[in-house]
């Protein structure tokens, strides 16, 4: 991909510290007049273009942020771009939004291309299988801040804003448990996500509490669809051992689940449990309706412009991580009567 010229990179060519580069751009009274003008050589000679907001070399900002998603047709999206936009246009900044769908090779792109002078920031949920790491870092490197949400890279120090997946898988199962039901399984999303593994986790430790087996045959990695869904239930119907109710990662699944079993002539609940996790308006719709771990999408959306701003604003502002808690909303689809 394109290398975007940083300070590391005039630093490492003059053979001196990022920090005194830094100094030197912004011609601070502690750098001498020889070193500030073999700085400035030298990013003219690498063809280095600063990012105004981070270097405070123009006396305004952009006030752009981009917000780089996988979607944008679902519940949780559309409401979390809502959060942010209530932030953003309180603070007099604009959101340009960029829709990845769910491509990791269309996030690299978008990196790539991304018109880092005229943005102040960048607010990110990765992509499914993303690495997530070198196209963020030379962002961040070129001295533009990144907040992660809801899909987060691991390995990059900088703040980040979750739901809690791993307590909200928890309670689900052990709900489904406390209803009767002893075989649970789980059609997860794309193992490399964090907080599908988080989610995989929670479901796990709540059955080992309990006592109760966890089968690898009744764990199903896919999409977050509802023909993902679909597909995923019509493996776990094959199983010798069927199971008696299925946690699934987000309510577009459990909804795929919900109506192959209703065409199979499943009793949803009586015979199978459901249980979904976001609060999608849809599940309190179907029929039976869906027991669910709500998301706090909006709250998601406010906190991740808001650290945003903090990181625009403070050229030291330490980073944060926030984990939003889910709440269980019980539904009838996870009633045995």
């Amino acid at each position: 991909m394109k290398h975007f010229i940083t300070i590391k990179d005039i630093a490492r060519e003059l053979n001196i510290s990022v920090s005194t580069v830094s100094r030197a751009l912004r011609d601070t009274y502690d750098v001498n007049v020889e070193t500030r003008e073999k700085v400035l050589e030298m990013a003219a000679k690498l063809n280095y273009k600063p990012n105004f907001n981070a270097t405070g070399l123009a006396k305004g900002s952009s006030h752009n942020i981009a917000v780089i998603l996988p979607f944008i047709t679902n519940y949780y999206f559309s409401t979390v771009i809502t959060g942010i936009q209530e932030i953003a246009y309180q603070s007099g900044y604009t959101i340009v939004l960029y829709v990845t769908n769910d491509s990791p090779e269309r996030e690299l792109d978008i990196i790539k291309n991304l018109p880092i002078t005229s943005l102040d920031g960048l607010l990110v949920s990765i992509a499914s299988n993303s690495d997530a790491s070198g196209h963020f870092e030379e962002v961040i490197n070129n001295g533009i801040p990144v907040v992660f949400f809801d899909r987060v890279a691991n390995h990059i120090e900088t703040s980040k804003v979750m739901q809690d997946d791993y307590n909200g898988a928890f309670e689900g199962v052990e709900h489904l448990i406390s209803n009767g039901y002893k075989k649970i399984a789980h059609i997860a999303g794309p193992a490399s996500l964090t907080f599908t593994q988080n989610r995989l986790k929670g479901y796990q430790d709540a059955l080992s509490k309990h006592n109760l087996p966890i089968s690898e045959d009744w764990i199903i990695h896919s999409g977050f669809s509802q023909e993902d869904g679909k597909s995923d239930v019509e493996q776990l119907l094959k199983c010798k051992n069927r199971p008696d109710a299925i946690f699934a990662a987000n309510d577009r699944k459990a909804i795929g689940a919900m109506l192959t079993l209703k065409s199979k002539g499943i009793k949803i609940g009586k015979e199978i449990g459901v249980l979904g996790f976001t609060n999608d308006p849809s599940s309190e719709i179907i029929s039976p309706s869906l027991t669910t771990i709500a998301e706090p999408a909006l709250e998601i959306g406010k906190k991740s412009c808001e650290l945003l701003l903090k990181h625009i604003s403070k050229k030291h502002f330490h980073p944060e991580e926030v984990i939003f808690p889910g709440k269980l909303i019980i539904r009838e689809s996870t009633s045995k009567v």
